[in-house]
């Protein structure tokens, strides 16, 4: 597989105290700002590749949520909220892609992806786009996907009803990532509590040169921060989340539940990575963090035979179009 390529879309700068302050009384600003802002930064702030890990794991997530019913390739696929383009791009290089078309609210993302898929050696089709009102005509596309997107979302039935508009009659919708309810509570508070003693730590003299991010970029992260708290719309019980489809017009839908232990370890980890200077950390701790999630998310696949549903971190979703 191909090498992470680079997803920076030109330098733009975080947002300032003001733009913040702006923000909370407009969501789709505050959703602009900080997807602009993160398009810099994004695939490294979470470890995200387009080489043989991240296809793995985009074609695993991906079949675990339809269970593969339809025949593969998708023709004519869209991604809703793609930013860098981690799910669709690598579900093309796994072989569940074909025509690939990404959108999203930040102009920013949207350039990071195509410059992602160039990099990769082929070309997708990108717009700015809000997905209450996705700017394609009716029965376009095959399949819809979409990652940690429709939490962003303020109405997310709304959303879903766009999403069976542009596709196809019997074109399928997958959406995975999304938080759930009770996994954003404890992953946050493990985030945060780790995000304190992090940045405690590498602040001691003896760390401080080859660990700690000088203040300004400390700065930032707080701004980004502050700003996440206001573009992280909802969490979802999945079966209120599979209700909501249901009601926007679907049939056929199913919600799949993953990582419980996974996230108890993967939430201090992204948030250590988060809070160390860029570069300290080096490929073999990159490795190291994959490879505990790897069998960590195989002891959770063992216990949801068990563990109620609504307990891990992600859901993700399904559904048809009728027809």
């Amino acid at each position: 597989m191909s090498s992470t390529p680079t997803s920076a879309a030109g330098p733009v700068r975080a947002a300032t105290a003001e733009q913040v302050s702006a923000a909370y009384a407009d969501n789709k600003l505050a959703q602009v700002l900080y997807h602009d802002w993160e398009a810099q930064t994004y695939d490294d702030k979470w470890s995200i590749s387009f080489d043989e890990r991240c296809v793995d794991y985009a074609r695993d997530r991906f079949h675990a949520i339809t269970g593969t019913p339809d025949p593969l390739p998708y023709g004519t696929a869209l991604e809703l909220g793609a930013g860098t383009g981690f799910f669709s791009l690598n579900l093309k290089q796994a072989g569940i892609l074909d025509e690939v078309h990404v959108t999203d609210l930040s102009p920013g993302m949207v350039e990071a992806a195509k410059a992602n898929a160039e990099a990769l050696g082929f070309t997708v089709q990108g717009r700015v786009a809000d997905a209450e009102r996705i700017p394609y005509d009716d029965n376009t596309f095959e399949v819809v996907v979409g990652h940690a997107v429709i939490h962003h979302i303020p109405d997310v039935e709304a959303a879903f009803r766009e999403v069976l508009r542009v596709l196809k009659p019997g074109g399928r919708f997958v959406v995975a990532g999304e938080p759930t309810r009770v996994g954003d509570w404890y992953a946050r508070r493990l985030g945060r509590v780790t995000w304190q003693a992090t940045t405690a730590v590498t602040r001691l003299p003896a760390l401080r040169d080859r660990w700690a991010k000088d203040q300004e970029e400390l700065d930032e992260s707080s701004r980004a921060a502050a700003l996440e708290a206001v573009v992280d719309l909802h969490t979802f019980d999945p079966d209120e989340l599979a209700r909501t489809a249901l009601r926007a017009g679907a049939v056929g839908v199913r919600t799949q539940t993953e990582e419980l232990t996974a996230a108890f370890l993967g939430w201090p980890i992204r948030t250590f990575e988060a809070a160390v200077k860029p570069g300290a950390l080096g490929w073999g701790w990159a490795m190291f963090a994959y490879g505990s999630w790897k069998r960590l998310s195989a002891v959770d696949r063992v216990l949801a035979k068990a563990v109620p549903a609504r307990l891990f971190y992600n859901v993700g979703i399904t559904g048809v179009k009728p027809g």
